[in-house]
């Protein structure tokens, strides 16, 4: 197996990315919003096996052009294999985008869940511009994960009997401020955006709202179900004090892991195929135009 963590999640990135998007919005971003409507060079940041090329490429004109950049070799390998008969030109490299030098400009450049995973993501971003030509459009699909936890319902259950919202912030706090991922990062990128120089900011929420139907058709709902244990709703928490211990050391009192942990398990114990549930990741879909006259004078 890869040492790569991500090169050993093929499986959950198949299931569950079809949680977060309906294709419809998408077209209406592409075509009505950001009116994409000559062919374009795309770069893709951390681009997996290619989620965002899967989604994004019929979309844009003939004629358009797709690389993605990852470090995870399984992954590229993947992504290479399943799109060697696409109907657009698609190169995928393998690079740790830390430190490789990208060569070429493009006209759009985008990343999905892959800045919140970045020790310097305003560094990121600032690579992301570099790559850009002028009037070159920048769009992250990125999580805001604690509005992601406010937007769930499991019939017979208050949310605050499953998710501790005030300890969850307070966790995710804590890490991003340890220099580790940033899961609040989506609704911060318009700032940051900002600062960069870019123009025409515009920070958008994706409207896909999962609802699990006991009701519904037996094999939609069972794929349904499937993709959110795999997003790791109604996970078991696992061994007790293990657990408290690593809460505990990224910075919460012992009483507050304690409250998250039990609030875990009843959703594990209670969460079932025939529990009616819905679920609205919430992702954040930011965007901005780059003008090279625009970014002179704001920092490197």
């Amino acid at each position: 197996m890869s040492d790569y963590f991500w090169d050993n999640q093929i499986e959950y990135l198949r299931k569950t990315r079809g949680l977060y998007y309906n294709d419809d919005y998408l077209a209406f971003l592409v075509q009505s919003v950001w009116k994409l409507t000559r062919p374009v060079r795309v770069v893709d940041f951390g681009c997996g096996y290619g989620y965002l090329a899967a989604l994004l490429m019929p979309l844009l004109p003939a004629g358009s052009s797709y690389t993605g950049i990852d470090a995870g070799v399984r992954l590229i390998e993947h992504g290479r294999e399943l799109f060697k008969d696409a109907p657009f030109a698609a190169e995928f490299i393998v690079g740790d985008l830390t430190t490789l030098d990208i060569e070429g400009t493009f006209d759009l450049a985008v990343c999905h869940a892959f800045l919140l995973h970045m020790e310097d993501p305003r560094g990121m971003l600032r690579k992301m511009v570099d790559t850009l030509e002028d009037g070159g459009r920048i769009v992250c699909f990125e999580p805001h994960w604690i509005g992601n936890m406010a937007n769930y319902h499991v019939e017979g259950h208050p949310l605050s009997e499953v998710v501790q919202l005030g300890v969850l912030q307070k966790l995710y706090e804590q890490d991003a401020n340890r220099g580790g991922r940033d899961g609040n990062i989506g609704l911060k990128l318009p700032v940051y955006l900002g600062q960069l120089g870019v123009l025409d900011i515009d920070c958008r929420v994706s409207d896909k709202v999962n609802f699990l139907n006991p009701a519904g058709a037996t094999v939609q709902a069972e794929a349904l179900f499937r993709a959110l244990k795999e997003e790791g709703i109604g996970s078991a928490p696992g061994e007790e004090q293990a657990y408290l211990a690593n809460l505990t050391n990224r910075g919460v009192t012992e009483e507050e892991a304690l409250r998250v942990y039990k609030a875990e398990l009843l959703l594990s114990e209670q969460f079932n195929r025939e529990s009616p549930l819905v679920y609205a990741p919430n992702m954040k879909i930011t965007t901005g135009l780059v003008h090279r006259t625009s970014l002179d004078g704001f920092s490197q």
